[in-house]
């Protein structure tokens, strides 16, 4: 898939800042006399030993131990786990269990065929709680997903969601005079916009060198458009680029940027100027992934009150999943599966909110307080993979820069429509 997600380094800072400060603790063992279980299996995990979910993990291995015998002999790769995978299962030592986000998973085996179909782990029963995995993760998050080769895409089990949002401070009186309700349409939140310069307060604090936070107002435009970026990306003659609604969505970010409404020099900043900023009440409007709550919450000011929405033509919220994935040549497959409906018991799981201050897809355990508003959005019917995961190669060579002229001022609508479609078909001529 490849889609563009936020950079690592910036999940990295967010789990950080909440880490516990605990000792690390030998969760790894060696192969021994499971009794109860029949055998161990090998688990590699993209978080660190010291992280937050690290933490909420390795309690429920201990407990999975205690349970059924079984050991599992666990690795805290951190971040470069992707890169690791298929070199291992090319030499067949790979994990018979490991986590990481949808798009790794996808783009380092399913994609390739060597992603175990994970279906029947819908069907074990979570312990203890007398319910089927299908019940307590909505299928919406599966239906998302692009397919594997054998036609699956239940090649991850999700145990945290990420979303993106326009997060605000529901405390700050020039936000509640501006906005006493959210908007529910593009003139609307104009109007606020408006309101909040007439008071001296910018709009949107934006990181203006980068394209992936920026591009998210026009993923959502599109979407609220009912146009599908994947799609769009896809199209070799360029002809998606007509599509009227296409050119609607840039003007509608148009408005934004002629309007005033983004931070003074904006354009000149990098990460985290402008989320400082932000955080220091400078402007109203931070689009992020929800991971951001964590990031400043050694930032805000007493009395600040995390909300979020989305932009409002959004017709549905965009989605990246963190989860469970098995090798297809896994030797220990049945004991892995068996870990991920034990881990899904609502009292682990619910670790990921109240510990790792992060979203699980589990609708009955309930968000960090800051993320209430993120968790109400994707409580939406359906969902959505941020650009309707189109990536790779494409946001670099098409997108990316042609957005950052546009949202510079550089580039009126019109000329930033036209541009991507030149080199969305020069793109192609090239692909082969």
């Amino acid at each position: 898939m490849g889609r563009t997600t936020t950079s690592a380094s910036r999940v990295v800072g967010a789990a950080t800042a909440v880490a516990l400060a605990l000792a690390v603790s030998a969760c790894s063992s060696s192969s021994g006399d499971d009794a109860k279980s029949g055998g161990s299996f090998t688990y590699w995990s993209m978080w660190r030993a010291d992280e937050p979910q690290a933490q909420v993990l390795k309690a429920a291995i201990a407990d999975f131990t205690a349970t059924t015998g079984a050991k599992v002999n666990v690795t805290w790769a951190g971040r470069d786990i992707a890169k690791k995978i298929s070199p291992a299962i090319a030499a067949n030592q790979a994990p018979d269990l490991w986590d990481e986000s949808d798009d790794k998973v996808y783009g380092a085996t399913a994609s390739a065929g060597q992603a175990l179909d994970l279906s029947p782990v819908l069907q074990l029963q979570v312990p203890e709680e007398n319910v089927p995995v299908s019940q307590v993760i909505p299928a919406k998050y599966f239906d998302m997903l692009p397919k594997d080769p054998s036609g699956s895409n239940h090649y991850i089990i999700p145990y945290e969601v990420v979303t993106n949002a326009m997060f605000y401070n529901a405390a700050d009186p020039a936000v509640t005079a501006a906005m006493p309700t959210p908007p529910t349409d593009w003139a609307g939140l104009l109007k606020v916009c408006d309101a909040l310069k007439a008071a001296g307060k910018a709009c949107i604090a934006s990181e203006g060198e980068d394209p992936w936070s920026n591009a998210l107002y026009f993923d959502y435009l599109l979407n609220g458009t009912g146009v599908n970026v994947a799609q769009l990306s896809a199209d070799k003659s360029g002809a998606s680029w007509d599509n009227p609604a296409v050119l609607t969505a840039a003007q509608q970010v148009e408005q934004l940027v002629k309007g005033g409404h983004l931070i003074p020099g904006y354009d000149a900043t990098k990460f985290p100027a402008q989320e400082t900023n932000w955080t220091a009440g400078k402007a109203a409007f931070y689009m992020d992934g929800n991971y951001v709550t964590a990031e400043v919450a050694k930032q805000v000011p007493a009395g600040w009150k995390t909300a979020s929405m989305l932009p409002p033509t959004a017709k549905a919220p965009d989605a990246g999943l963190i989860g469970f994935a098995i090798p297809k040549r896994a030797r220990n497959a049945a004991a892995a599966q068996k870990f991920i409906a034990f881990f899904l018991q609502k009292k682990h799981l619910s670790g990921i909110s109240t510990t790792a201050l992060n979203i699980t897809p589990r609708t009955d355990i309930p968000a960090p307080a800051e993320l209430a508003g993120a968790q109400q959005a994707l409580a939406s019917p359906t969902v959505r993979l941020g650009f309707d995961g189109a990536g790779g190669s494409w946001l670099p060579k098409v997108l990316n820069e042609n957005y950052l002229d546009f949202w510079h001022g550089k580039t009126t609508a019109a000329q930033f429509v036209a541009k991507c479609k030149a080199d969305q078909v020069t793109y192609w001529q090239t692909q082969g």
